[in-house]
């Protein structure tokens, strides 16, 4: 090792030295809104979201009649049915002093755009979470459709898993309304009721199966499979009808499932950072959309001091088309 000349004046010795900080700010929380991305956007005109559903009879197996009979009976008409969700606000707010906004800065100009953009990433999250999981913590059940009864209450839109009773595979430990907590026609989640979760047990191919095949059944066009990151490893592990893709210039080996292919068609498998891993979802997307009463806005709220500031809102519900076409492989291990 070396030895200085006395007197040598080193960094450490040395006043007014700039400091060396980057201009890149690296932020990787995940942004990605799989379930939001995949289904349509539509519009609400209420705080009651509401639509129609409908269904044919069921099959007659003895519809034979003899020739030049006369009908004297004709059956009642199946009417349609309403249903609805509630439109929920969610937001998110930014305060910047306008000493903060006046400043030079590492990494970005304006505090304020920085933060405003920050928030509206953040509200998106939100909405994925709220529409697809629907919880408050990461082990809590998805929340329960509520009517806002007054100005000051809250109002909670029904998330995915409120309206899966007709397909869903589940054990016998949960309740005996199902999955989910729709009425007696199986079309209309029941206000202020979650979903009531059972025993854990392992993903298996035929609780897959099984909930495609009822989709399929029903009507349904199930090309979706989403799943949290720990059951996506585990349907990675099926040896069923799963495909793997393989690009021929990429000679890597592909251990990921990318598509199931059951009797009933290819299914595309979507990990979803913010859904409940112990749930797997069966999405018919076509059949699901995010209705905006209020669509993204930026609002700049009332000046009472030396800062600057805004709120961002989003004032939505969620469609389901028709409840029958989807399901979920319900109360899955996580670990």
């Amino acid at each position: 090792m070396g030895t200085a000349i006395a007197n040598t004046q080193g960094t450490h010795d040395v006043i007014g030295q700039r400091e060396d900080l980057s201009d890149i700010i690296y932020n990787i929380s995940p942004t990605e809104t799989p379930f939001m991305m995949m289904i349509g956007r539509g519009t609400a005109t209420n705080i009651t979201h509401e639509w129609q559903v409908d269904d044919l009879a069921t099959e007659d197996f003895a519809n034979a009649q003899s020739e030049g009979d006369d009908s004297p009976a004709f059956p009642n008409a199946q009417e349609t049915r309403r249903v609805s969700n509630e439109a929920q606000i969610s937001r998110k707010l930014v305060i910047v002093s306008g000493t903060v906004e006046s400043v030079d800065k590492a990494g970005r100009k304006s505090e304020l755009a920085y933060q405003l953009a920050k928030r509206a990433k953040e509200l998106k999250r939100d909405m994925e979470s709220i529409v697809i999981a629907g919880r408050a913590t990461a082990s809590a059940v998805p929340q329960a459709r509520a009517i806002g009864a007054a100005i000051d209450t809250v109002r909670r839109l029904a998330p995915y898993e409120t309206w899966m009773v007709d397909n869903a595979s589940q054990p016998a430990s949960r309740a005996t309304d199902g999955t989910g907590t729709a009425t007696a026609d199986g079309f209309q989640p029941t206000v202020a009721k979650s979903p009531v979760d059972g025993t854990a047990r392992p993903f298996l191919e035929s609780q897959l199966k099984e909930v495609i095949r009822e989709c399929w059944q029903q009507g349904g066009d199930p090309s979706v499979v989403m799943v949290g990151p720990f059951n996506k490893q585990v349907l990675s592990g099926f040896t069923g009808n799963a495909t793997r893709f393989d690009r021929s210039e990429d000679m890597r080996l592909v251990t990921a499932v990318d598509v199931y292919v059951s009797d009933f068609g290819e299914h595309r498998v979507v990990p979803n950072r913010f859904s409940r891993d112990r749930s797997a979802l069966v999405i018919t997307p076509r059949l699901w959309s995010i209705d905006y009463l209020r669509g993204f806005r930026q609002f700049a709220l009332a000046k009472t001091g030396d800062a600057e500031k805004r709120q961002i809102l989003a004032e939505y519900t969620l469609r389901c088309g028709n409840c029958r076409a989807s399901g979920v492989v319900a109360d899955l291990t996580t670990s």
